[in-house]
């Protein structure tokens, strides 16, 4: 009996290998299947060569149908030719570069209406770096050190595309030391997961309800329901972040993570086996 589909999100912690064994994208690739896949270029200021390195590895690994999903401003975002872009995608993938420029530009428009839509019917939404961020109800945008304990080394959060609630992600995590800025954002934001994406590394997330990592380096889950005080709300500029009873989990290929009872363990055997079959791993 075939494996019932459910909407999936594969997030991506940037720098996914586009010449080797291409692990990450190969699974991308296995879950479009025949299908269409949309590449947006959206977070980039030079879209072009983006779209056409992701055309030449896509097609590579052996999509048919690739289309390009190119808005330079906010009303592009209500055209209906960009719309029409969308038509019978079975996914979606979101380069990397700027996050606020893909929700600024499409965020509550038509276009992003339509890729809510595909998602919602059981297609796959994929993004890599700034393209991974914009998938959680609150983003990281930027702070101002991100290896800094100070309070006030500002980290600044807005509204993403609210494709999946519950967690903030990060990612280029361990390359960009940036533990202590989702810690702060964990902080104000408590009821939240942290997740930290090392680069060469995703989580595939299925029907919301489990993750499992795929590639070579490790996510961090922070899960801070049960801080017992933080000072992330101190006026001092100089005070150092303090938080205490924080749970960490660090997680690597082979490891899955229950988004409801946030609890991690390992793939059975047999799911292990499955994706090795798939992907050679």
């Amino acid at each position: 009996m075939p494996k019932k589909k459910v909407r999936t999100l594969i997030v991506i912690g940037g720098r996914e290998d586009k010449v080797g064994d291409k692990l990450i994208l190969s699974e991308v690739a296995r879950r479009v299947g025949r299908g269409k896949l949309v590449i947006a270029a959206v977070a980039s200021k030079y879209p072009g060569p983006l779209f056409d390195e992701y055309d030449r590895v896509f097609r590579s690994l052996g999509i048919k149908h690739v289309a390009k999903l190119e808005i330079h401003n906010r009303s592009e975002a209500n055209d209906e030719t960009k719309i029409r872009v969308l038509d019978d995608a079975a996914g979606v993938f979101f380069t990397g570069g700027d996050q606020l420029r893909i929700t600024s530009q499409l965020g509550d428009t038509p276009v992003h209406r339509r890729i809510k839509d595909i998602y919602e019917s059981q297609g796959l939404i994929a993004g890599t770096s700034a393209g991974a961020s914009v998938m959680c109800e609150t983003m990281i945008v930027s702070s101002g050190n991100p290896a800094s304990h100070k309070v006030k080394d500002s980290i600044k959060l807005a509204p993403g595309f609210g494709l999946i609630g519950g967690m903030i992600i990060d990612q280029h995590f361990s390359e960009r030391s940036r533990m202590v800025r989702l810690l702060g954002s964990i902080a104000q934001n408590p009821k939240n997961l942290g997740l930290g994406i090392d680069e060469q590394t995703a989580l595939i997330i299925e029907g919301e309800r489990t993750f499992y990592v795929l590639g070579s380096g490790a996510v961090y889950v922070i899960d801070g329901g049960g801080i017992s005080f933080s000072n992330i709300a101190e006026e001092e500029i100089n005070t150092t972040v303090s938080m205490y009873d924080v749970k960490l989990h660090v997680l690597s290929q082979g490891d899955k993570f229950d988004l409801r009872n946030r609890r991690p363990e390992k793939l059975s055997s047999r799911a292990a086996a499955e994706l090795h079959e798939k992907n050679g791993y």
